[in-house]
Formats: structure tokens, sequence, C-alpha cells
């Protein structure tokens, strides 16, 4: 089988997935709708500070802008007061919890739905919520850590950067099964046998090959590569034709679809993780994937068996 049709096969077994468990949709409709309302819980009290000035008025927002940044030396970058960094790291941290929360209970119907079980929103929520002091313990110690690695960019220079970002993307990687592991609940609430678990369960499946992943993603640019060049056709047909709606209404539709493209392609990937780690705790593909598709995206020893 090429490339290209490993690839697509991936791509059809995550969509079919997401399309017969369609729920699975939802939470990232959930995480948006709460992140905009946390973001307006914080930034109401920050706009509507009291300065003596209306709020249409260039002076209250002066008096604003005072009050929660300033301006380095000779008028140097801008940064925020104490009490703005306070704001930004308190907003920073419940992002991240919420983030944590509804991505349990994504994780856990994804779990489900691979297993061939019904999904509900609801029983997601309900799990999350029993797993709140892992969820809230992950979810410090992760945004300590990345608070950790953005100081440290602010203050080295070029080639530090570069360091720190690696370190930055090998963190990412080594805990890219954390949240499976907290819906299982078999870690407790401690981050650090969380973390451990997860880059033990990454060297089994992630950690000689990324191809299986790739090939999903591979997939999907694939389908966008064909959207943008029906977006070209449709362009050209409105310049012979010498009208701009053919243009317009088709760049609109495109961008519509593009966005829903991209979100349905996002929870495909996260589906066809949760597959790799079911495969790699019970040794069986779960749901519409085959053996030959997760060991794509595993170090396999003699006689088929995952390498530790």
């Amino acid at each position: 089988m090429s490339k290209f049709q490993k690839s697509w096969a991936l791509l059809k077994c995550a969509f079919r997935v997401v399309f017969e468990h369609k729920r699975l949709l939802l939470f990232p409709v959930i995480l948006s709708l709460l992140m905009i309302v946390m973001a307006a819980f914080f930034l109401a009290p920050v706009a509507l500070w009291p300065t003596g000035h209306g709020l249409a008025e260039g002076a209250h927002w002066q008096a604003v802008a005072r009050q929660w940044t300033i301006r380095g030396d000779r008028g140097g970058n801008l940064g925020l007061t104490p009490a703005g960094y306070a704001l930004a790291a308190a907003f920073y941290l419940l992002a991240t919890c919420l983030a944590t929360f509804v991505n349990v209970a994504f994780y856990s119907q994804t779990l489900n739905a691979l297993r061939g079980r019904p999904v509900s929103v609801s029983a997601g929520l309900r799990l999350a919520w029993s797993r709140l002091g892992p969820i809230v313990a992950w979810s410090l110690f992760t945004g300590l850590i990345g608070l950790i690695i953005r100081q440290i960019e602010e203050r080295v220079g070029l080639v530090g950067r570069w360091i720190v970002g690696l370190i930055g993307l090998a963190w990412s990687v080594a805990s890219v099964f954390a949240v499976p592991i907290i819906v299982v609940g078999a870690e407790g609430a401690h981050p650090l046998r969380i973390l451990k678990t997860s880059a033990a369960t990454l060297k089994k499946t992630w950690g000689e090959s990324l191809l299986g992943y790739l090939g999903l993603q591979f997939g999907g640019l694939l389908v966008l590569l064909g959207s943008v060049v029906l977006l070209a056709v449709a362009i050209a047909a409105s310049i012979a034709l010498n009208t701009f709606w053919i243009i317009a209404v088709t760049a609109a539709a495109w961008f519509l679809a593009l966005i829903a493209f991209c979100c349905l392609l996002n929870v495909a990937g996260q589906v066809y993780r949760g597959a790799l780690y079911l495969y790699a705790t019970e040794g069986t593909a779960p749901g519409p994937f085959d053996a030959e598709q997760m060991n794509a995206a595993w170090k396999m020893k003699a006689g088929g068996k995952p390498a530790g």
C-alpha cells in the first residue's frame, strides 16, 4: 500500500469514528464557548476599571493601559505591571484547567467510541468532574512549566530560544498521553507519575516513528490542497465571466468550510491518538483501525509485540 493510500485510509478511519459519534464534535464547541465566557469574565473588570472617564473617551483607555501596563526604560517595550502579570497568570492557569477538564471529558467519550460504546456529553463532563483533583494538579503543573519556559525564552538570546523551544517541544511530546491517563485514573493525582506513564507509553508507540500521525495530517493536507484548486478554478471562472459574485460567494464558502474541516481534522487527530493509547495499553486495534495502521506508529519487536 502506498503512502497516499495509507494516509487516506487513516483519515477515513478517524473520520468514520467522528461521523458515527457526532457528539464528539460538541466538545471543541463547548471549550470555545467556555473560553469566550472566561475571557469576558477577565477582560470586563479591566475594561470597566473606574477611571473617572466614560467608556467612549480615549482618556479612559489610556488610564486603563497605565493601570495594567508599563513601558521599559526610555520608552522601550511595553510590559505588564505586577497586577497585570497576576491577572495574566490567573487567566493562563484557569484556561489550562478549563481546557484539561473539557479534554478529559472529550477523551473519555473518544475511548468509549473506539470501544463501541455510546457517547454522551453529560457522561463525559461527569467523568471529568470525578477526576477534578488530577485535572487541577496536572493543569497547575503543566501551566507552571509553560510559564517557566516562556519566562526563560524572554530572557535568553536567539540560540537560547532555540534550545528552550526544543525543551518545550520535548515536554509537549512527553505529555501527549497525559489526558487519557487521567481519564482511566491509573496514576491518581500525582502529575509526575502521570508524566512518567505518558512518556513510557510514548516510548512504546511514537518513540521511533510518527508515521501514522503524520500520515493522518498528510491526508488532511491533500484535502486542503484540493480545496485550494477548486477555489482557484472559481476565481478563474469569475475573471473569465467578469463577475465579482462568484469569487465572493466561493471565497466565503471556502473559508467557512476550511474552518469546519480544520476543526474536524483536529478531532480526528485526537481520535487517532486515543486509538494509539488503547493499542498501547490493551494490545488490540480499536474501532475501525487495524493492526497495520497502529503499527505504522509503533516500534515493533520480533513477534509483533510492542517494544518496551
